[in-house]
């Protein structure tokens, strides 16, 4: 289905999601004694450290020149009040790379601090939606290359993710999407399987689908969303997860919208790490993808998506009016 011309760049990104998300699940198996704080209060885990650790090392090797901007620094890890939790991190990593130091870690937690725009960079958020990783829950590894303003490659590692969501028995997936040639799900536990292409669903009345958004409502404004799925006569009831499975799953037709809407009063910028991957899925298995006013994401302006509001994914059809449904209720 992909071309060899992003065959390294694929296989790079897959394997180092892969690595990442194993070390995720064993952390996330003993997560009571691994959670700390950053600064602002967020929830940070040693899972976070780790997974940002594996993937930058991969993309130092395979892409040296290639800058990458993650969410993660070291910093809070080389202070004297987070030292045992420095060493949780050492021995997580240690148990794919056996040879790692406290310091070759950090370095390669610091190779993802690039904080400006370049015309080509990877970006990486090592845990996507932390509050449910500690919960549990959903949380997804997204990890994409930007190319002329564009994400072009992505892998989304979904470790809690279901095969189907009406089957809960067996979970794990990792989607990749190459721009321009489609989007494919393979299952985490099995490096040498076959993937399955996957596409958007068939919706052409927008009364049809069904939308998902944040489980957390700090992160998304559920009443709005609600609202405008109810002027688009949505009767189905909002599937709420955490973090880019979302993207995942209107990719593979389980939904057909995703809201991100800013809550009333809120100034907060989404993050590039946060939506690039996901849009990448979603636009290759068919879908689209935009702002809340139907503006392209924009992510020349990295790390910030600052010229964009709110964040609307579908499966492609019913997009122009579900955005349109949108400024009806901005009115």
């Amino acid at each position: 289905m992909f071309s060899d011309a992003t065959a390294e760049t694929r296989s790079v990104a897959l394997r180092a999601v892969r690595a990442a998300a194993a070390l995720c699940q064993t952390v996330q198996a003993d997560i009571d004694d691994t959670v700390a704080t950053k600064d602002d209060r967020s929830p940070v885990t040693v899972a976070d450290f780790g997974s940002q650790a594996l993937i930058c090392r991969a993309l130092q090797q395979a892409f040296p020149d290639t800058p990458v901007i993650a969410e993660e620094d070291s910093a809070m890890l080389q202070t004297e009040e987070q030292a045992h939790i420095l060493e949780q991190v050492v021995a997580r990593v240690q148990a794919h790379e056996p040879a790692a130091t406290a310091e070759s870690i950090c370095r390669w937690i610091d190779h993802g601090n690039a904080d400006r725009y370049h015309d080509r960079f990877w970006t990486l958020d090592p845990i996507d939606g932390t509050k449910g990783f500690v919960r549990g829950d959903q949380y997804a590894i997204a990890l994409a290359l930007v190319e002329d303003g564009v994400p072009t490659v992505a892998a989304l590692g979904c470790p809690n993710l279901p095969d189907n969501l009406d089957d809960p028995t067996s979970h794990g997936q990792v989607f990749v999407a190459v721009r321009d040639e489609g989007a494919m799900q393979f299952p985490l536990s099995d490096p040498d399987a076959d993937g399955t292409p996957i596409h958007t669903r068939d919706t052409a009345q927008a009364e049809e689908a069904r939308f998902c958004d944040s489980f957390v409502s700090a992160h998304s404004a559920h009443d709005k969303a609600k609202e405008v799925g109810d002027m688009l006569g949505i009767s189905a009831p909002p599937i709420r997860m955490d973090s880019q499975a979302k993207y995942a799953i209107v990719a593979r037709g389980d939904a057909d919208i995703y809201f991100r809407l800013p809550r009333p009063g809120s100034d907060y910028t989404e993050k590039i790490w946060d939506h690039a991957a996901g849009r990448l899925v979603v636009e290759a298995a068919g879908g689209r993808v935009s702002d809340m006013h139907g503006e392209p994401l924009d992510f020349t302006h990295a790390p910030l998506l600052s010229e964009n509001t709110g964040v609307v994914a579908t499966s492609g059809a019913i997009h122009d009016n579900v955005i349109q449904a949108l400024a009806d209720y901005e009115r």
